[in-house]
């Protein structure tokens, strides 16, 4: 690796670079905004400390050397590379979009009713919420940030974990089972009519937690919508197992009330996900602080199971 301590003065190429490109003091000079004397001035400078001539002068007229030619060439290159590697940094701070892609259920339950805080905070922000089941590809997608539920293995990306989250059943206040019986403890499920969600996600580990030996809910509605889901539980249809992320909408608005105090901790968690140059993005780095602190804050004031 070079000794940078022997760099030549960053002025004095500059003058150079533009003296060598026009073969012209005066015109290097109306380029950087100097004097044609600082211009000759810098480049008698770096002659004098490089040990060589790098123009040949007729008078008022000059032409660059051969090796001038050669030692131009290069500082071109790497004075374009630092033109742009600035460029890149100032783009980074004028691109005010931030594009978030989210599970539909994250989305419309838990991220969509806070967004507004962190629009409010960040109002040169213009923010592009897309919720979808399939796992969006960040590059070719445009996305600059992915909140995933999952195990976390995403290759190619910057992954950090957000939240655990945790599943136990809900019903609407006044629901009573098939007898009619208030709901006391894990065993009084039997008497009910369990909701099925997503033939993914089954009830047997909550079950087993409790210590239940209960079948999984078979034929009847199978709803692959977390949000018609609770609906159907809120309006009495049955007792749906949800995790605590999606349900605790209901459950601050008085809607459902969650059973016991059995909560199973998923195999899957919520991760923040960026493109590692996704990192220098101020949108980005201020959308990861907001999100972190809010779901911070969530988890001191929503009965967090954990």
């Amino acid at each position: 690796m070079a000794d940078l301590r022997k760099l030549p003065n960053l002025a004095a190429l500059r003058a150079f670079d533009a003296a060598a490109r026009y073969e012209c003091f005066s015109r290097a000079a109306e380029e950087i905004h100097v004097t044609p004397g600082a211009i000759s001035h810098q480049v008698r400078a770096l002659e004098e400390e490089l040990g060589l001539q790098l123009f040949i002068r007729h008078g008022k007229r000059i032409s660059v050397t051969e090796t001038g030619q050669r030692f131009a060439a290069t500082i071109r290159k790497s004075l374009s590379e630092i033109a742009l590697a600035a460029e890149h940094l100032r783009s980074l701070n004028r691109q005010q979009r931030l594009v978030i892609s989210s599970t539909p259920s994250f989305a419309s339950r838990w991220l969509a009713p806070r967004l507004w805080k962190f629009i409010d905070a960040h109002p040169d922000v213009e923010v592009v919420l897309q919720s979808g089941s399939h796992l969006s590809d960040l590059r070719l997608d445009g996305v600059d940030v992915g909140l995933r539920f999952g195990r976390g293995n995403y290759s190619g990306v910057v992954t950090e974990k957000l939240t655990d989250d945790y599943y136990y059943p809900v019903a609407a206040p006044a629901y009573r089972g098939q007898r009619g019986k208030k709901l006391s403890k894990p065993a009084d499920l039997a008497q009910c009519t369990l909701l099925r969600m997503d033939q993914r996600e089954s009830w047997q580990p909550w079950l087993k937690l409790a210590g239940l030996e209960l079948a999984e809910p078979s034929g009847g509605l199978v709803i692959e919508d977390s949000s018609l889901t609770l609906r159907q539980a809120a309006d009495g249809a049955g007792v749906a197992l949800s995790r605590h992320m999606i349900a605790s909408q209901e459950i601050a608005a008085g809607e459902l009330v969650r059973l016991f105090d059995v909560a199973l901790k998923a195999d899957e968690a919520y991760y923040f996900v960026t493109l590692p140059e996704g990192q220098e993005k101020p949108a980005i780095a201020a959308f990861r602080k907001w999100i972190f602190k809010e779901m911070k804050l969530f988890r001191e004031t929503s009965g967090w199971p954990g």
